[in-house]
């Protein structure tokens, strides 16, 4: 290149304008408010504001990983487990164990099946599962929506920790069992008190955790929310909530194990159908296969309804990978 040319090469680059500065569209708060809560190793463990030097997720060395063997080795085990708990049971009833523990009148795995079985074919107890089933979606859904907002908010502004929590602090102790006779004298139906004490125990595990989720947003990521121009409502809904979020399924998951047992307690005492109210009928009319089926009822249909909140947390949260603690 010659003399000349360089120097007319410079002339048009200092007569050329400076770039415009380019602002940060508002429709980008999301994206760049999810950047700085997963951080650039995509794992939650940096603020996004750290260089990757500093990471330890990126300083981490790579592991080299096998496709599908660990979970053929989770099925596996899982199924030794199964069989291990099975097989003590059968010893256990079938030789009439009578140590401390007693097994003399506790039925066989075989007998129980074969309940069981009888049972399926019988739509009494189809229905006493459903309607189970219908007040622990009723009640946890409502316990739900109102723990889930009034956590974000007492969690969020002062004012309203200060007025309402006092309260709430007061009747968390209160076992939902205890409320039965007043949820009899307070509802006009049993229906709707089952449903109410199923509410009560679900609720307040999900709203301390609710709170506690809101209070572990880093306040890093609300300045930069609203350094970005977002409102109060956004910073809530997309800073605040999504940075709970692992907390809030948490309360999720423990409330409706909560719920359960506040619904088969409630069916116990004062209901006329449901699978709590089958297991104590099976009881009063000695039969001892059908409370087993009963507590085993119970257990596949909590095991269900907590997977539907732990595949909802997957779908919800696609940012959040699995970790164990120990794992070799």
């Amino acid at each position: 290149m010659s003399i000349t040319n360089l120097k007319k090469t410079q002339e048009d680059d200092e007569s050329s304008p400076p770039p415009s500065v380019t602002t940060w569209p508002t429709t980008a708060l999301a994206e760049v408010v999810e950047l700085a809560a997963i951080g650039p190793c995509g794992k939650g463990c940096c603020d996004g504001i750290a260089a990757p030097a500093t990471c330890p997720e990126l300083r981490r060395p790579v592991a080299r990983t096998w496709p599908a063997l660990p979970n053929l080795q989770a099925l596996v085990l899982g199924a030794l487990s199964l069989g291990f708990f099975l097989g003590m049971w059968y010893l256990a009833t079938h030789y009439r164990l009578d140590w401390y523990i007693r097994f003399n009148n506790i039925p066989t795995p075989g007998s129980v099946f074969e309940k069981a079985l009888e049972l399926w074919h019988k739509d009494q107890f189809l229905v006493n599962m459903g309607i189970s089933t219908r007040r622990i979606l009723i009640g946890f859904t409502i316990a739900s929506v109102i723990g889930i907002s009034l956590g974000l908010l007492i969690g969020r502004y002062r004012l309203v920790r200060q007025l309402v929590f006092p309260s709430l602090e007061v009747l968390r102790p209160i076992p939902a069992i205890a409320w039965v006779p007043m949820a009899i004298m307070l509802w006009p139906t049993n229906e709707v008190s089952i449903i109410f004490i199923t509410f009560l125990g679900s609720f307040f595990p999900i709203l301390l955790n609710t709170v506690h989720g809101v209070n572990s947003v880093d306040p890093v990521l609300i300045r930069a929310a609203r350094s970005l121009g977002a409102n109060e409502f956004n910073v809530l809904r997309l800073v605040i909530l999504n940075g709970a979020l692992p907390h809030i399924f948490t309360g999720l998951t423990v409330g409706m194990g909560v719920a359960w047992v506040s619904l088969i307690a409630a069916e116990m005492i004062s209901g006329q159908f449901g699978v709590g109210y089958f297991t104590w009928e099976a009881y009063s009319l000695i039969q001892y296969s059908e409370i087993v089926i009963g507590m085993i009822t119970i257990g596949v249909l909590g095991l269900a309804c907590s997977g539907m909140i732990r595949l909802l947390g997957k779908l919800l949260m696609p940012w959040i990978k699995p970790h164990v603690g120990g794992e070799h």
